[in-house]
């Protein structure tokens, strides 16, 4: 099990501590619910050093990054930021990522921690016919996120790092005091404004305490998931698969198919001209049940239509809400569904599933 270099501070904390992605991290603190709150309407700070980093750089790297990519960078700025996927031959999704670029020659990507040592070996053996470098970053940097409304003012007044020049999906590189580097971004996976702060360990840690010491709300991935559900945000293993293509997810949006020669792009072109089979919508449940990851979804003569992703009481808006992959004859707006939970079954209704408007500075 790895942990990251703020386990021991976690555990002094009294945190739940518990397995993810090959790490021990912490679930919550004070718990999920005051946690969640905190961020809606505050600010908090998670340890994502768990997170993976690796760095694309050479001659060839745009064309590259273009080509393992679902997104188009070609006209992307250097200091912005893109959310995309890497596909495989057949459209599934091998991960989603964020590409940041440095410039022409060197992009960053932050790749999700279940899938670091899979994605490595895939952009690897990709880049091989390429004029690229392709670095592992992950021992090298540990990341916080602190996110909230207050966000901006707190990492400038506990912190001393100006955010303030940075919109939504841009990023700049700046130094510690002590001269070391951090990566200073604003993108986020809650739904509220917020920054990403990628440093070696003793930075991360420093920061980390100075935050605590101002009586910043640390919280764990518990709530992590309750803030990014809310917000309609997928995550690797639920809305997203080796089986499941952004177009089924509902994010054709970062799938560029009229960019030529990306892996998957074949499959995603054919899967839209022969219709879509199955979508990820949200769904509101009646009563008090509270659907889980591969809860059944049932059409109103009990037939099964679909299996639910991730599913919760929602705590800013006091709904049983949840996502759920479905057959698409059953994927429209307000379309009557069930859902079994146990050996009860609990009608449902097709909404949109970005729950909860996130509140980004544009």
């Amino acid at each position: 099990m790895k942990k990251t270099c703020l386990h021991s501070n976690h555990t002094a904390l009294g945190a739940l501590m518990s397995p993810f992605g090959g790490f021990d991290m912490p679930i919550s603190y004070e718990g999920i619910e005051a946690e969640h709150r905190a961020v809606r309407e505050g600010v908090g700070v998670f340890d994502v050093s768990h997170m993976g980093e690796v760095l694309i750089s050479g001659p060839q790297a745009t064309l590259f990054v273009n080509y393992i990519f679902t997104g188009d960078i070609s006209a992307l700025e250097p200091g912005k930021v893109i959310y995309g996927m890497m596909l495989n031959e057949n459209g599934g999704v091998v991960d989603d990522l964020l590409v940041y670029k440095r410039s022409d020659s060197e992009y960053f990507l932050v790749i999700n921690a279940s899938n670091i040592d899979k994605d490595v070996a895939w952009i690897k053996a990709h880049a091989e016919k390429y004029d690229v470098t392709v670095e592992d970053q992950c021992e090298y940097w540990s990341e916080l996120a602190i996110q909230g409304p207050r966000a901006e003012d707190i990492i400038k007044t506990v912190l001393g790092i100006d955010g303030s020049d940075l919109s939504f999906y841009t990023f700049k590189d700046i130094k510690a005091d002590n001269g070391m580097p951090i990566v200073l971004s604003r993108t986020g996976y809650t739904g509220e404004d917020g920054f990403e702060l990628y440093a070696p360990a003793e930075v991360i840690v420093s920061a980390w305490e100075k935050l605590m010491q101002a009586g910043v709300a640390p919280c764990g991935l518990g709530c992590r998931d309750t803030l990014r559900f809310e917000a309609g945000l997928p995550l690797y293993g639920d809305e997203l698969t080796d089986e499941i293509t952004p177009l089924e997810a509902g994010l054709g949006m970062f799938a560029k198919v009229d960019k030529e020669g990306f892996i998957g792009r074949d499959a995603l072109v054919a899967q839209k001209a022969e219709g879509l089979k199955r979508k990820v919508v949200g769904l509101e449940i009646e009563g008090r049940a509270i659907p889980r990851h591969g809860y059944d979804v049932l059409d109103t003569d009990g037939n099964k239509v679909g299996e639910i992703t991730t599913g919760y009481h929602s705590i800013t808006l006091d709904r049983n809400l949840a996502m759920a992959l479905v057959d698409s004859r059953f994927a429209a707006l307000d379309t009557q569904l069930q859902v079994q939970v146990r050996r009860k079954v609990f009608p449902a209704k097709v909404i949109k599933k970005r729950f909860y408007t996130p509140k980004y500075k544009k």
